[in-house]
């Protein structure tokens, strides 16, 4: 019973694909989730997946369906996105989040609307994804986002954290923190289009914020809070993927809801800041 619930779905070559790909997406973009929500801008990942779109559309536009060409425009799309609305915040000394909302609703329209235009292009496709149709070339697309992100992110760490919990002394000091916050905005957008050819623009990001989020409910320090994310990540895709192949619905979606069931978990009975550890705590006083 155990074997055929939990090992004989691996033994098939296009769920093992899908689960590497995953375990890529799982080891890089936890993370960044984590230090998205440090910096207190978990839904600025929200944006960026939508950002995304309109490169990913002109990618296919002039070169076919080829990942490559998708990814590389919504690489660029997504950087546009990110800068234009840093742009905009100093230029007019408005929120950074205000001006993201606006240009990204913007470039999201303007996607669809060339989606809609082009044929054979699956707007379903490019918004949820196919985990299960992975092929060797979006296999190795996630692989080398990863390859990527993880020593880009090693290189930042230590200013990118001194930036986030004291920008003025990083800015006193000369440290350039500007530099660094985009550093840090270009491995987030190249985790989204990581995720795009297995999740699609709708859902590449859950996997990236829902284990991140719910990281803080098991560690207090950072690095704790990096590890927990990973192992929480690691943990939907695995029995996202075995919902999906048992239960016999769309993967990506099984995925994101495994890890929103785990954050559910951690929210309710986490051993940090959870509703049964203010419970305890509550009655600790009270006794």
């Amino acid at each position: 019973m155990i074997h055929a619930l939990l090992i004989e779905p691996f033994a098939m070559a296009f769920m093992r694909r899908a689960l590497a790909g995953c375990v890529a997406l799982s080891l890089a973009g936890p993370p960044l989730g984590v230090l998205l929500v440090l910096r207190r801008m978990s839904l600025t990942s929200d944006v960026l997946q939508h950002g995304i779109l309109p490169g990913i559309a002109l990618g296919a536009l002039f070169g076919g369906l080829s990942l490559w060409a998708m990814g590389f425009g919504g690489f660029l799309a997504g950087l546009a996105v990110a800068l234009l609305a840093g742009w905009l915040a100093r230029a007019t000394g408005g929120r950074e989040d205000s001006q993201l909302a606006g240009v990204y609703l913007i470039a999201l329209a303007g996607g669809v609307a060339i989606v809609s235009a082009t044929r054979g292009i699956d707007l379903g496709h490019l918004l949820f994804g196919s985990v299960l149709a992975v092929d060797n070339t979006a296999l190795l697309l996630m692989a080398g986002v990863a390859s990527i992100a993880l020593p880009g992110l090693a290189v930042i760490w230590r200013p990118l954290i001194l930036e986030s919990f004291d920008p003025g002394f990083m800015q006193a000091v000369g440290g350039r923190g500007g530099a660094w916050h985009l550093a840090f905005m270009a491995l987030v957008v190249l985790c989204v289009v990581g995720g795009f050819a297995a999740l699609g623009t709708l859902m590449s990001i859950g996997l990236m914020m829902l284990p991140a989020v719910a990281a803080r409910h098991w560690a207090a320090e950072l690095a704790g809070q990096v590890r927990a994310a990973v192992a929480l990540a690691l943990l939907s895709s695995v029995c996202g993927l075995l919902l999906s192949y048992h239960a016999n619905i769309p993967a990506g979606p099984a995925i994101v809801l495994t890890a929103g069931g785990l954050w559910t978990a951690s929210l309710l009975t986490g051993p940090r800041d959870s509703l049964a550890a203010r419970l305890r705590r509550h009655q600790h006083y009270r006794g």
